[in-house]
This record gives structure tokens, sequence and C-alpha cells, in this order.
């Protein structure tokens, strides 16, 4: 990640307003993921907000693993984590666990107990949601929140050890059963949960809950501005009422933003896992997915995907993105960085009937005209058999077309003007080959008579090609604003179309070493990404036309 400083929002004028006051005398940020997953590009807003944050202000920055849930979550994750952030170019000042606090998590539970603001409760979940009531009615006391100090004491100490089965009993803030927060009605702040952990192996069968640990281990870190999206906002007073009843000197202030949405796109961790269990994607790094690990397989980049969360705003009101600005960033970046190539996703074979078998030309291509330096350029041959793009020829073709048709000339690029004399089919009746001859004369430039020609196409050498698969991807979902999605109805609005694959693609032959991972423009297709996993395989990242920009000038 780049460490320009980033522009004002309303995030950052909060901390000006609390250095300013006197409240804040250093800045220390954190992104607190649950590791029961991989990340996506939400929490790459988070990852940008908390990092670029601490870097204006010459604060602190940790990676804090939220894992008080062990039965879903797992080092796999964590790795996961981990790998992305170094990918993102991003290196925490610290990496912490919420595991790490576990000791200090009781204690603070037996303190709330002693001062009479937690009970041990023994109603089961479902009766818990009963007694909380509604939006519209009060909720009434559990039958238990009158136990004495030393029965609270004495059953949490057991349901530590092991004594009750799970699901109970549970340790219950004692709050306001009538408060119009649903959060603050005496919220379970510990459960009992037999699972093995990850990390602490099998020391404990009670677990806090996100809403008592998260504010505990903000303190306890240090943290000044817990940042976080607005579906926590309903939650700041159970946040500030663990730290206040805690007694935490220098109390942490949270703070929420709008959460990422980008359209025809279902972000989260488990939609991702759902899509990948029901076999609709081949795992975590399906470059279909929106994990960030799906989108550096796809061939976008830490720096575009930043400066797209950037250019999507920072704020508190919901919005929806268009997908198109993330392909615009990506775009913007790959057309004076990727180098050009020819490639021919869907072949049929030309033959020049005027060229001697055994001839090649070598013509000096340009690697990149766009290029702010100079790309140079590379030679690619000519040869007597050819391929051109299926979809550039038409034997019956509708007014205007400028591509090649019987008895029309066009230009192959940066070589001959060419003409079809002689289509042989298939006994489908689909085009098998095309005859044509070349205009020697134009070789790399215009005919010295001066006709006009109008249509150029791409083409690649049949002796100099190399064969490969190239996977077109489109949008995973068919909803525009995908809100209407759940985990009920989402196999509705998959796209069947969501991938195309060519698999009989015929490339430059100077692609022979590219390695997984680069990133060309095949001229007339796309912008197309060598596969991490094959690098005979190419995943095209975006095509050429910018529709967002187009829609931008219309603005």
């Amino acid at each position: 990640m780049t460490n320009d400083v980033v522009s004002t929002n309303f995030i950052h004028k909060i901390i000006d307003e609390d250095i300013e006051n006197g409240l804040s005398a250093r800045i220390h940020t954190r992104f607190p993921p649950e590791p029961n997953g991989y990340p996506h590009i939400g929490h790459l807003k988070a990852i940008w907000i908390n990092y670029s944050t601490a870097k204006k202000y010459n604060g602190l920055f940790n990676l804090r693993f939220d894992d008080t849930n062990p039965s879903k979550e797992g080092d796999e994750f964590v790795e996961a984590f981990i790998n992305d952030l170094k990918w993102l170019g991003i290196t925490p000042d610290n990496i912490c666990f919420g595991s790490d606090y576990f000791d200090k998590c009781y204690e603070f539970a037996v303190k709330l107990i002693k001062d009479g603001k937690a009970f041990v409760c023994d109603l089961t979940k479902e009766e818990i949601d009963q007694y909380r009531g509604t939006l519209k009615t009060a909720g009434k006391n559990s039958p238990y929140r009158n136990r004495s100090v030393e029965e609270n004491l004495d059953l949490f100490e057991r349901m530590k050890n092991g004594e009750f089965a799970d699901g109970t009993k549970t340790l219950r803030a004692k709050i306001d059963m009538s408060s119009p927060n649903m959060n603050m009605r005496d919220p379970v702040i510990y459960r009992i949960l037999r699972a093995h952990h990850h990390r602490t192996g099998d020391k404990w069968c009670i677990y806090p809950l996100y809403d008592y640990a998260h504010p505990i281990q903000d303190a306890l870190e240090g943290i000044t501005h817990s940042l976080c999206d607005v579906e926590f906002e309903n939650h700041r007073p159970l946040y500030e009422w663990v730290i206040n009843n805690i007694g935490f000197e220098c109390p942490p202030k949270q703070r929420e933003f709008a959460k990422l949405n980008i359209t025809h796109t279902k972000i989260g961790k488990r939609y991702s896992k759902a899509l990948i269990d029901n076999g609709i994607a081949d795992g975590w790094d399906d470059p279909r997915l929106p994990t960030l690990r799906a989108l550096r397989r796809r061939g976008y980049s830490p720096e575009a995907l930043f400066n797209f969360v950037q250019l999507s705003g920072i704020s508190k009101a919901m919005s929806l993105c268009d997908y198109g600005l993330l392909e615009h960033c990506m775009r913007e970046e790959l057309n004076l960085s990727a180098g050009r190539r020819m490639a021919v996703l869907d072949p049929i074979e030309v033959e020049i009937t005027n060229f001697d078998e055994d001839k090649v030309v070598y013509f000096d291509v340009a690697n990149n005209p766009a290029s702010q330096e100079d790309a140079g350029t590379r030679k690619v041959a000519f040869t007597k058999h050819l391929y051109i793009e299926r979809e550039d020829f038409s034997d019956n073709p509708p007014p205007k077309y400028q591509r090649m048709t019987l008895d029309k000339e066009v230009r192959f690029m940066s070589a001959y003007v060419v003409k079809c004399n002689e289509v042989l089919y298939n006994e489908d009746g689909s085009v098998k080959k095309l005859l044509c001859t070349v205009d020697h004369e134009t070789a790399g430039c215009n005919p010295p008579d001066g006709r006009k020609i109008k249509g150029t196409i791409h083409w690649v050498s049949k002796e100099y090609a190399i064969d490969a698969e190239v996977r077109l991807y489109e949008n995973l979902f068919t909803c525009e604003d995908t809100v209407v999605i759940n985990m009920d109805n989402y196999k509705d609005y998959v796209n069947p179309d969501s991938v195309k694959i060519m698999k009989n693609a015929k490339l430059e032959k100077c692609l022979e070493e590219a390695s997984c991972g680069d990133k060309f423009q095949f001229v007339r297709n796309g912008y197309f990404c060598c596969d991490v996993h094959d690098k005979n395989v190419y995943n095209r990242i975006v095509t050429l036309k910018d529709s967002f920009a187009k829609m931008q000038k219309k603005d």
C-alpha cells in the first residue's frame, strides 16, 4: 500500500477534534476479523480505513483475530488474513488474538458479578429471546436475575470448570430489560461451548461473546479509535457499558462507517462458503468471488483495489457502488502497464495462397503504445497459415460491417492488407478455412495507390502459436442490487453464464515465457492474467470497454 496521505473524511474530522480537545495524544487503530473464512473486498474497506488512518496520524495499527467462536475458526483462515495483508503491502505493528485476553475477560466478568452487574442465567436461548420482548414491547427480567453475588460466583466458576452441559447456562450483563436498544436488554456475555480452540486447545469450555470481549481487547491493546462498519452502531452503547463498568482509565472510542456494497456482488464469507460448498464456485480463489484471493487470481492489484475503496467514498450513509468503478480502476492501471499481445480465442484458419509454405516475415509490433515509458517492440511471425477470430469473419455481413468477408480487404494488424477469395465449409455448414491473398506492397504500411482500408483485425501465426485455455468472467449474480439475496434464495440469482471457457485459444508464441500472475492486454479482447495455478490458462480481468468512464462523461 502506498504511504500517500489519504484525503480527509468524517472519521478524520472526529480524530482532529479529539486531538484539538486533548482527548487523544496518540492514534491507535485495529482490524479485528474473525478467522472463519478468507478475507474479502468488504474487509478491504475496513483494513484501508484503519490502516491509512493510523499512518496519517503517525499512529499504530493492529491486526487482531476475533477467535472467540472456536467451532468455526482455524489456523488456515488466520494464515489467509496474514498473507493477504502482506500481498496488500500492509505490515501490522502488532498481530494479536482475542484468545490472548481470555484470562482477562474471565477476570473482568468476575468483577462484574461482584459489582452486581452480571448474573448466571438458566434460561435457554429460545427462552432468552422470548423474555427479551420486541421493539415495541419491553422485555421482562429473567427469573434468575436476582441471584446473590455468591451464588453467581459459584455457578460461573463451575461453568468454567465444565460442570454444566453446553447451552444450559449463560452469564448475562445486568443492564435494562426495558431499554429501547435491544442489545442492552441483559445481553449474554459468556456461554458454555465445548469446542477445541485452534490456539488454547481445550483449556476453556466457556467463551466470551464478541460484544463483551471486543471492547476489552481494544482497551487492553490501547486502541484509541475502534473504527467499524455501521452495523455495530446499535452495539455502541453496550461497547461503552462494558468499558465504563470495568473501569478503564483511557477508554477507546467506537465510531462507524458504511459497509461496502457493490452491484452484482454479494459480499460475505458465508455466501462465498455456500457457493463453494454447493459446487457453484471452485474454491476461495475462484475469480468470480469477492475474496481478495480471488481478485488477486483474476489479476486485480492492491493499488487498484485501494483506489477503488477510496473513490467509493467513506461516509455513514449506505450506498451501492457500481462494480464498473472497480473495473475502471484496474483498467486505468493496466492501460499503462500491461504489454500488448495478440490472442485468438475462437479460431478459424486462414491460408494465404500467395505466400510460400516456408516463408516467414517478422513484423515489429509495439509492446504498449500507451506506456509512459518506452516499452519497446517485439517480433511477430507472419506465415502462410494463420488464425483469426471466428467473429471477425461473416459470409452474410450486416450493413456497415468492417471486418473480413468474401471479396473484401481488411488490415491484419501491423502486417498486410488481406483479401478473402474463397470460403471452405465443414459438413455442418460452419466455416472451416478462409483462402486469402495478401497485398505484398502493404507490409506494415498503407496501400501505395491510396485505397482506404477500413477494417483492422488481429491474427496469430498457426506455426508460431501456443495453445491455451482462456476464461471469460462475467458477474456472478444477475441482480444489480443484491440486497434482495439471502441464504435461502441466493441460488436463484446465480448467473449461469458467469464464466465462458475458450479451450482452443491460440496465443502469440512469446507468451511461452509468461509466468503465473503476469498480465497482458489481448488486443481487441481485453486484459488477461496468467492463472496462478496453470500458466496455460488465462483469466480475463476486465474488458477493454469502460462503461463507467462513459457514464461519468455523460454526467
